[in-house]
């Protein structure tokens, strides 16, 4: 088996293919032209074969969705708008009026909001469950899908796939998972029997902060509903796009160690920090889910999360606005240190409530010098400590 290092170097390309340019070419198109009517049938007969219409891709789309799908270790992929995007045209792939879904308590809040007002109106029903519980018995006869966040949209907590896959196998329900935190090289959903994996590429594969991309990866199985899904709506990804989550991709590996590697010293230090109630990280023993990271895992990212003491919002707001280094922001995954303030008891349902009283935040840790930046945090919290 190829390493997954080896991997994203070599995947996706045909220097001999295209005059010896290492990197694939940026291929724009709308109309594709045929040499005879028996090529233009033909095309028709295999629609999501080649290259038949802009919006179906170029070779720049296609050698990127080739390079995520041998990451993940699925069979195919396809390229959308976002990251959003990839988890909402999932959904829609598998769920129709009647159907039921169970979602992950710990999701990311805009596929949330999706579940609870359009697949509602859809009369899709949707039952959210703690990311630590066994899901067979909220199982039911119209359940279709099983949706994964692991580890957790903003808490981190790690869920135990292969046992949620077996029972969905076990019933013949498909199972898909948000896998953007490992990025496809930490964790291998398909080694651990999921159907569908989705990333946002606008985040570690892109690793600039100046692409919205999601992609999604299928088993052969599930991938024709994946891409007709996609197709039938009409989404497309522009080739610059793709040529330069390409070259994000080449330096995935070296960027994730050095997050990795950052986001690992800051936590350490917050703990040991005074004002500081709690750390949560998956490889942290207390992480909820902190065996399965263990076992299924290979590394960690830039993300760390936080909670001090009780502060007031002018504390908070002291803290967050005097950061030098770690800019006020949404979204992660890009060179540059990032903070955000959160709040996770509004937008979990199904979970224990959350035992913490002070203000949170969620660190992503970009790839600045990881002193600079814990001197950044010490003097964000002596902030929020003078204002109470």
């Amino acid at each position: 088996m190829t390493a997954k290092d080896t991997l994203l170097v070599q995947v996706g390309r045909e220097p001999h293919a295209n005059h010896g340019v290492v990197n694939p070419p940026v291929y724009r198109a709308s109309t594709i032209l045929y040499p005879s009517l028996a090529d233009y049938e033909e095309a028709d007969r295999t629609p999501f074969t080649g290259t038949r219409y802009g919006r179906r891709g170029t070779p720049t789309t296609f050698a990127l969705e080739e390079a995520v799908a041998r990451l993940e270790g699925g069979y195919r992929a396809v390229t959308v708008p976002s990251g959003l995007a990839a988890i909402t045209l999932t959904l829609l792939a598998f769920l129709k009026a009647g159907d039921h879904l169970l979602m992950v308590d710990s999701v990311y809040g805009p596929t949330r909001r999706f579940c609870d007002t359009v697949l509602k109106s859809f009369e899709v029903e949707t039952t959210y469950y703690d990311p630590l519980a066994d899901v067979a018995p909220l199982i039911r006869p119209n359940t279709k899908l099983i949706f994964l966040e692991s580890p957790g949209s903003l808490t981190f907590e790690v869920q135990d796939a292969a046992a949620i896959t077996a029972v969905a196998k076990a019933r013949g329900i498909v199972t898909a998972i948000d896998n953007t935190w490992s990025a496809g090289l930490f964790f291998s959903p398909f080694e651990h029997g999921i159907d569908v994996s989705i990333q946002a590429a606008t985040k570690y594969i892109v690793g600039h902060s100046d692409v919205m991309m999601g992609v999604i990866t299928a088993n052969e199985a599930t991938w024709l509903r994946v891409k007709r899904a996609t197709a039938f709506v009409g989404t497309a990804v522009s080739p610059d796009d793709c040529y330069l989550a390409l070259r994000g991709l080449r330096t995935l590996s070296v960027r994730l160690a050095r997050h990795q590697e950052t986001a690992l010293m800051v936590a350490r230090w917050l703990q040991a920090r005074a004002g500081v109630v709690h750390v949560r990280h998956p490889a942290f023993a207390d992480c909820p889910g902190h065996a399965f990271w263990r076992r299924d895992f290979t590394g960690s990212n830039g993300l760390v999360s936080f909670v001090t003491e009780p502060a007031s919002h002018a504390g908070v707001a002291a803290l967050l606005d005097g950061m030098r280094l770690f800019g006020l922001g949404a979204s992660w995954g890009g060179y540059e240190s990032l903070i955000i303030p959160f709040d996770p008891q509004p937008v979990r349902t199904a979970s224990s409530r959350w035992p913490y009283e002070g203000p949170c935040f969620r660190l992503h840790c970009g790839l600045e010098d990881a002193d600079e930046l814990i001197a950044d945090l010490d003097d964000g919290l002596k902030r929020l400590q003078a204002r109470g």
